[in-house]
């Protein structure tokens, strides 16, 4: 039984979210630059069985696509050829990065954490989103 990986795609730095093996938990695993993705999901995907890949999916309010749209639309279609046993979603990731924000503060995280861009918040909105995926299943 696989687990789920999240993908919370940027230009920069990616978030990273996994489930527990039983797929009832989407935990923050950690942020890796852009350009080192896919390197990181082979040997990834090497030491731990994961079923399913669920890619953010990124629109504006109205629903139309916004600037990271073709890339994830793209990365989808790259990670489709190099990982076919693996089955491929896409998921709204409106407002998870305000959503990451705000529980963050909740969990008293502290202002020089959450500024810090090395990922905290990619990683926290990506677990947002393997979570909305959770509660579809």
């Amino acid at each position: 039984m696989g687990r789920i990986i999240a993908i919370d795609l940027g230009t920069k730095r990616t978030g990273i979210a996994v489930t527990d093996t039983l797929k009832i938990l989407a935990n923050p695993l950690q942020t890796v630059e852009t350009n080192h993705l896919i390197e990181f999901l082979q040997s990834y995907f090497q030491k731990e069985d994961v079923e399913t890949i669920v890619l953010g999916f990124p629109r504006k309010l109205d629903g139309k696509p916004n600037e990271m749209t073709p890339k994830v639309i793209s990365l989808k279609d790259r990670l489709t050829k190099l990982f076919p046993g693996k089955k491929l979603v896409l998921v709204d990731e409106r407002f998870t990065s305000k959503m990451a924000m705000q529980s963050m503060i909740t969990m008293g995280s502290k202002k020089k954490d959450r500024k810090e861009k090395t990922g905290n918040l990619d990683k926290v909105s990506a677990a947002i989103i393997l979570q909305s995926y959770l509660e579809q299943i």
